[in-house]
C-alpha cells in the first residue's frame, strides 16, 4: 500500500492529444508537440484542463528499430528533486517548459531513454507538474513481443529493456497511476495501482490495426471495471505512410467501464471532465474493493 494518503478525490478535466505528423525529424516531432500542448492547454468552452496528455513514442518514429537512434538519457530517480537545467534530454526540457508555461499537469507520453550508467534502452513516460517540476516517470513494464501469423510480428525486447518500478504521482486533485501500451494486458500493474489509492489511470500507447479492433476498448473497460477506477489511453494518430499504424481511438472509460470519449483515427484532442461521483457511488453500490478475499489469495499489492 501507498505510505502517504491519497489527496481528496476532485473534479478535474482530462485532456488527450492523439497526436499527428510524427516523422523521422525528432526537433520537428517535439515543436509539432509543442503547439498541440499550447493548443490544449487553452481548453473547451472556456474551460482550462489540468491534465494533458501525449501519446507512447511522440518524439520518435513507432519502431524497434527507430529506439536506439532516438533515446536521450534522462536518469530520473524516484523521490529525488530532478534539475531540468542540467538535463541533457531535448525531450525532457521542451515538456518541462510547456508544463510551466501553460500552467498544467503533463503526463508527456513516452520517448526512448538511454540508461547512462548501463547503455540500456528503455520505452518511458515522464510526467510533469504546472511548476515544470519533472515529479514522475515510468519505464514500460511488459514489452510489447507478439507473433501473429499473417498479420504482425513486433519485438520491442530487440533493442529495449523492460521497466522494472510500478508508478503513481499526487496532484491536488487525483492520485494518477501510469503505466504503457503492452503494460494494459497485464492486469496486475492497474491493480497494484488501484490499491494504492489512485483515482484515475492514464497509460500512453500505440496498438496497431490488428490489436486496436480486437482489445482496445476492452481492456481500458476492463481495467476500469475490476478496479473502479478512470482509465484512459493516449495513441497517436493514424498514418498509413508510417511503417507503423497506429489504431487511435484515444479514450477515457469511468469506473462503470462507460466510455466517456473516444477519438477516431485522426489528429484531435480530446476534452473530458472527471468527476469523482461515478467513482464513490460504485463502490459503494458494488463494493468489491471492501469484498476481497485475500484469505483465499494473496494480496497483489504486498
Amino acid at each position: 500500500m501507498a505510505s502517504v494518503a491519497a489527496p481528496v478525490f476532485k473534479p478535474f478535466t482530462l485532456t488527450l492529444i492523439q497526436l499527428g505528423s510524427i516523422g523521422s525529424d525528432k526537433a520537428a516531432n517535439l515543436q509539432h508537440a509543442r503547439e498541440m500542448i499550447a493548443k490544449a492547454a487553452k481548453g473547451n468552452s472556456d474551460k482550462k484542463p489540468q491534465v494533458v496528455v501525449l501519446p507512447e513514442c511522440f518524439n520518435s518514429p513507432y519502431g524497434f528499430v527507430h529506439f536506439p537512434a532516438y533515446a536521450e538519457n534522462i536518469g530520473h530517480t524516484a523521490g529525488k528533486e530532478y534539475d531540468i537545467q542540467a538535463s541533457v534530454s531535448e525531450s525532457v526540457k521542451m515538456l518541462s517548459s510547456a508544463a510551466k508555461e501553460e500552467g498544467i499537469w503533463l503526463i508527456g507520453g513516452s520517448i526512448p531513454e538511454r540508461d547512462a550508467e548501463t547503455n540500456n534502452i528503455y520505452n518511458t513516460c515522464t510526467v510533469y507538474s504546472p511548476t515544470g517540476a519533472l515529479v514522475a516517470s515510468h519505464r514500460k513494464v511488459h514489452l510489447f513481443d507478439i507473433d501473429i501469423p499473417g498479420k504482425i510480428t513486433f519485438k520491442e525486447s530487440e533493442t529495449l529493456t523492460g521497466g522494472t518500478t510500478t508508478n503513481y504521482f499526487d496532484t491536488e486533485f487525483a492520485r494518477i497511476g501510469l503505466g504503457l501500451c503492452y503494460d494494459v494486458r497485464f492486469p496486475e500493474l492497474a491493480m497494484i495501482a488501484a490499491r494504492r489509492g489512485c483515482h484515475a489511470i492514464v497509460y500512453p500507447g500505440a496498438f496497431n490495426l490488428t490489436t486496436g479492433p480486437l482489445h482496445w476498448e476492452l481492456l481500458q473497460r476492463a481495467r476500469a471495471n475490476d478496479n473502479q477506477v478512470f482509465f484512459s489511453m493516449c495513441s497517436p494518430a493514424r498514418d498509413m505512410t508510417a511503417g507503423y499504424h497506429a489504431w487511435g481511438h484515444s479514450m477515457v472509460v469511468d469506473p462503470y467501464a462507460r466510455v466517456l470519449a473516444e477519438a477516431d483515427e485522426n489528429e484531435a484532442i480530446l476534452h473530458v471532465d472527471i468527476d469523482p461521483e461515478p467513482f464513490h457511488e460504485v463502490r459503494a453500490g458494488i463494493p468489491v474493493t471492501k469484498q476481497r478475499r485475500f484469505d483465499v489469495y494473496p494480496d497483489v499489492s504486498a
